[in-house]
């Protein structure tokens, strides 16, 4: 298949990217390499994918792998382009998206809201009206775990009610859903949403706990711990989320006759739920090193408990996520260490 990933130079973008030329897939990945984080880390993920930096510089301009050849190639482009997207749908002809572009973080989203609008919805609802026009079997798209908001039932389930979302970040995952069920309803385009749990793993982003944790242990610099530590989240590595995500795009369509099986929304995390303080002593025991910690107050968008239920997911696509915190944190630090050249 012909697979357009969104978001390729992003860490959950790059890894899917990486797995789909694995099994055989032709991808083509787009990022517009925002520096809301490190861009020598988005230069540093493509570079694996073997996209010289240099090449990816200009906009809208397609260069293919030194790694991988034609069977991957590089776009930089703006999802709310509304004349370049277009473009690149008529000359790809894809036949599945997958996105994965969105510009993240839920503190981020309290200072600069019109960021999210730009990307989230108006970004969202381009790539919507590519699929319809473009004749797309399949879309895959992120969403994510805050539009639980502060759901008090646990596990979190796809069938909870998600109407009050506390941050803006998670109020533009919920309209993707809604925008897509309306897609699928109008158009008959099948749609997959995906709502993602706690991420981590090699090539993690900096702003994500994982990074910020290792980083302040490493530099000695006090662990900024919200709620007092009071905190759980479904932490899932990066590999065991990748692996269901190309499941699904693999995955034919079977049912294009009832619109109501068209829309599906998934929960992908690793089933549990991990002591926010026994994640960071997992971190501790890696390194060899005790964290100077710092207890705060609960920060505004934040949830102090986050935990999946996966059973659709492991229905419909045998979904197992089995990659303990012990081996996941050992595989980070490890990265971590190679990455910033540190001798620990």
């Amino acid at each position: 298949m012909k697979i357009l990933v969104t978001g390729a130079a992003g860490f959950i973008g790059y890894h899917v990217s990486k797995m789909l030329l694995q099994e055989g897939h032709q991808v083509v990945g787009l990022d517009n390499i925002n520096s809301y984080y490190d861009v020598d880390l988005k230069y540093a993920r493509l570079h694996e994918l073997g996209i010289k930096k240099e090449d990816s510089h200009s906009f809208s301009s397609i260069n293919a792998s030194t790694k991988y050849g034609f069977e991957f190639r590089f776009v930089r482009m703006n999802l709310e382009d509304r004349e370049a997207l277009p473009k690149l749908f008529i000359s790809e002809k894809f036949d599945v998206v997958c996105n994965l572009a969105a510009q993240a973080g839920v503190r981020y989203s309290i200072e600069n809201p019109e960021t999210y609008v730009d990307s989230n919805i108006t970004g969202f609802l381009n790539i919507l009206e590519c699929c319809r026009n473009h004749k797309v079997s399949k879309l895959v798209y992120a969403s994510s775990s805050s539009v639980y908001g502060l759901s008090k039932k646990i596990p979190f389930s796809v069938t909870d009610c998600v109407d009050q979302p506390i941050s803006l970040y998670a109020a533009t995952k919920k309209s993707n859903e809604l925008m897509a069920h309306t897609y699928s309803h109008l158009f008959q385009i099948p749609t997959i949403g995906l709502r993602f749990f706690t991420v981590y793993g090699p090539w993690g982003r900096p702003d994500m706990a994982m990074f910020l944790f290792t980083d302040a242990i490493i530099h000695n610099k006090p662990l900024k711990i919200f709620n007092h530590g009071i905190m759980e989240r479904d932490f899932t590595y990066i590999d065991d989320i990748v692996k269901g995500v190309v499941k699904i795009i693999e995955k034919p369509v079977t049912d294009k006759i009832d619109p109501q099986n068209l829309y599906k929304i998934y929960n992908i995390g690793n089933n549990k739920s991990v002591k926010l303080l026994d994640f960071i002593e997992e971190i501790e025991r890696n390194l060899k090193k005790e964290g100077r910690k710092e207890m705060l107050p609960m920060q505004l968008g934040d949830v102090p408990k986050t935990w999946a239920n996966v059973d659709d997911l492991i229905k419909d696509y045998d979904y197992r996520p089995n990659t303990s915190i012990k081996e996941g944190v050992g595989k980070f630090i490890e990265w971590y260490k190679s990455y910033f050249k540190i001798g620990l």
